[in-house]
């Protein structure tokens, strides 16, 4: 068992804080708690590096939703995609535990008054598994989300961080954007050289975009032939057409494929956030529209090759 502390946060909802007492020595592992009376500095924070788990206490369940302002709740379906969500309540009816369930909260826990009726060997075993299968979730998200020829996430992937995002941006909108890049040529390269060449080339498109970016934009792939690219944070609105102007000129460069020079076109769509829309699909549909209508940017298929062809070698440079 990992000897390191498992992270808690424990935020009261709709009563004050009350002590938390996680037993020593537990077979469960040890907890490190951080107690925060209220959710309210919170929700333009991410926790999700910091904590293991997020438990919530609150008074009467069904007064949950009318007590807490949307933007509390957002953050709350925000954090529990990645971290471990579990409620303490005084009771619950089937009806309201689904609607919480679908909110992304993991377990909960009926006490009587206060978290000592929760305390001691059933706490911490309800922690340490909803801890565990939150770890199991992500791994299997992240495996169902990864597009195995390039390495990056797919577009589920990319939908959740934007979603991730929104929801913290809910209470202060700051100018975000998602960039979604066409790419022609994939074909032509697919008839020449073969379907091992065309992935090759994807992963040398994915490589170059990814190297257009900053380390926390998302690059992801949406489909055979396409890309979006999440920025995460911009100064302005006008921002967002110059990183997708400088990732197009990025890619008029040829890529070295069998020995020869290959070159793609590209078409690029790009939706703001908030102008364009505020929620995920709204946006990344836009930005798909666009690039699907826009005009593609450079030379399509191959230049300067020989008739011969050759095998593919998986690292070729650029």
């Amino acid at each position: 068992m990992n000897s390191n502390p498992l992270r808690v946060l424990y935020v009261s909802l709709t009563v004050p804080p009350q002590p938390l007492r996680l037993d020593e020595g537990s077979p469960w592992g040890a907890f490190a708690v951080t107690v925060h009376e209220h959710a309210r500095p919170l929700v333009q924070q991410d926790l999700t590096q910091n904590f293991d788990a997020l438990l919530l206490h609150a008074a009467d369940l069904g007064q949950v939703t009318t007590a807490l302002a949307p933007d509390v709740l957002s953050w709350v379906h925000a954090h529990a995609t990645e971290v471990a969500t579990v409620l303490l309540v005084p009771g619950s009816d089937a009806e309201t535990v689904v609607e919480y369930l679908r909110l992304g909260v993991q377990d909960l826990i009926s006490i009587n008054s206060s978290p000592e009726h929760a305390q001691g060997g059933l706490l911490a075993a309800r922690l340490r598994a909803a801890i565990e299968r939150k770890a199991l979730e992500r791994e299997a998200r992240k495996a169902y989300a990864t597009d195995m020829g390039t390495g990056l996430p797919h577009q589920q992937q990319l939908v959740e961080h934007m979603s991730h995002l929104l929801a913290l941006r809910e209470r202060e909108p700051s100018p975000m954007a998602v960039l979604v890049l066409r790419i022609e040529g994939f074909a032509t390269v697919q008839a020449r050289y073969g379907k091992e060449a065309t992935n090759v080339l994807r992963r040398k498109v994915a490589v170059r975009l990814r190297a257009g970016v900053r380390a926390s934009d998302v690059v992801a792939s949406i489909g055979d032939d396409s890309f979006g690219v999440l920025l995460a944070a911009m100064l302005a609105p006008g921002d967002a057409k110059a990183v997708g102007d400088k990732l197009l000129a990025a890619l008029q460069n040829p890529f070295k494929l069998t020995g020869h020079d290959v070159a793609v076109a590209a078409a690029l769509g790009v939706a703001l956030f908030p102008e364009d829309g505020a929620q995920p699909d709204v946006l990344l549909r836009r930005a798909v529209g666009l690039a699907a209508t826009s005009a593609a940017v450079g030379r399509v298929g191959m230049a300067n090759f020989a008739e011969g062809g050759g095998a593919v070698a998986a690292n070729d440079e650029d």
